[in-house]
């Protein structure tokens, strides 16, 4: 049986609270990195998505770009990852975050090699060794498997991983998937990405 088709999704429908603005709109590279990471994606070759809520539509960042509308609201990233499996039953899906701004082409490809369409995820270890969640490829059958999470009162996409058969990978560079979350560290990645030249 052929592996499904791989879809990309960028996850950019949060509220952003601890940075106190909107992460999907903030500039490393130039761009809103919302666009930067769904461009990685295209790169690649890969048909990819946006998930957003649907009042979001047609906001400056998500406008222009295809979408998925989030169904299951208030579950936070969960909510993305699984309207996005419901859309497309078919379809296995590389999710990402867009607080991800040393993401790179390599770090996605080394992860697509990686890719086990046995289990119901392929995950690289982040901090602490624990599953990365949202830079990960989940299978069709990752639909049953969370929304079982879900109605047993799990939201997180992480505990959901460790709790399940999945893949890991350690990444070449972990800097790659450090995460933005607060506003001293994104003035800190912009210098880093400026001193690097990317």
């Amino acid at each position: 049986m052929a592996d499904a088709a791989l879809l990309g999704l960028v996850l950019g429908g949060g509220k952003s609270t601890r940075m106190g603005r909107d992460k999907a709109s903030l500039a490393y590279h130039g761009k809103p990195q919302i666009v930067y990471a769904w461009e990685l994606l295209q790169g690649l070759g890969i048909e990819a998505f946006v998930s957003c809520r649907a009042d979001q539509a047609d906001a400056e960042n998500f406008r222009g770009l295809p979408q998925i509308h989030d169904r299951f609201l208030g579950f936070g990233p969960m909510g993305g990852i699984l309207s996005a499996l419901l859309s497309r039953r078919d379809a296995a899906f590389l999710v990402l975050a867009c607080d991800l701004p040393h993401l790179d082409a390599e770090t996605l490809s080394a992860l697509i090699a990686a890719r086990d369409p046995s289990k119901i995820a392929t995950a690289y270890l982040g901090h602490e060794n624990l599953p990365e969640p949202l830079c990960a490829i989940y299978e069709p059958s990752a639909y049953s498997a969370l929304l079982g999470f879900v109605g047993q009162g799990l939201h997180c996409p992480r505990k959901s991983l460790i709790r399940s058969d999945i893949r890991t990978v350690a990444p070449a560079h972990e800097h790659a998937l450090a995460n933005v979350n607060r506003p001293e560290e994104y003035e800190e990645a912009v210098k880093e990405l400026t001193r690097s030249g990317n």
